[in-house]
């Protein structure tokens, strides 16, 4: 039986037979008997490469943080993920220079520290409650690459397309008015960190 390690657009943690392009951490989420027991231990949610400088590691190892798998990199940040810093050292800078760009006030001196990303991030993509933080918006006022939510499905919105998502991959563009409202996955703070430039990687299903 698969693991309960695929992460979907809204944070949760699924067990399917599907693979990821990349993998994502939050702490220790499972137990002795790798069953899921937290959706998050951190506020560091990360996204890394799938091999780093040969590490080995058994998934879902004793005492061993929990390994999580996205479709693409814009799954991962529909989920509230960000770029590591260690293994993904230059598109984690990339995100950084999008991410003052796009969300730093006038007054601000400096850039944001990364434990200050990630604080703003878990208000953002965590109720009070536990579920999934969204907010409405139009969806011709979003930037290409996040992810939304229209009439109970995800999708990855794409060169004017909505395309919806599943953990193989994308489906055929829907047809969708550009002045409908929408409940948008994507943390806002994200949203505005791509509108500022930071293109998002795909999977090969939503084309061109």
């Amino acid at each position: 039986m698969p693991l309960q390690n695929r992460v979907d657009p809204y944070g949760r943690l699924r067990a399917v037979e599907a693979r990821g392009a990349w993998m994502g951490n939050r702490g220790i989420l499972h137990d002795a008997a790798r069953r899921v027991v937290a959706a998050w231990r951190l506020r560091r949610w990360i996204t890394c490469t799938l091999a780093f400088k040969n590490r080995r590691r058994e998934v879902f190892a004793p005492h061993r943080y929990s390994e999580l798998f996205f479709l693409d990199e814009a799954t991962s940040l529909a989920a509230g993920h960000r770029p590591c810093a260690e293994c993904r050292r230059s598109r984690y800078r990339q995100f950084c220079a999008a991410w003052a760009a796009g969300n730093a006030e006038p007054s601000m001196e400096q850039p944001l520290r990364a434990d200050e990303i990630d604080r703003i991030l878990h208000s953002e993509r965590v109720e009070p409650g536990g579920g999934k933080k969204t907010y409405e918006a139009v969806l011709s006022s979003l930037p290409a690459g996040v992810i939304v939510e229209h009439e109970g499905r995800a999708y990855l919105l794409r060169a004017g397309n909505l395309r919806p998502w599943s953990f193989s991959g994308y489906g055929p563009a829907a047809v969708v008015s550009p002045a409908v409202k929408v409940r948008v996955l994507t943390p806002q703070s994200i949203v505005e960190t791509v509108r500022a430039g930071f293109e998002p990687q795909v999977h090969e299903s939503a084309g061109a």
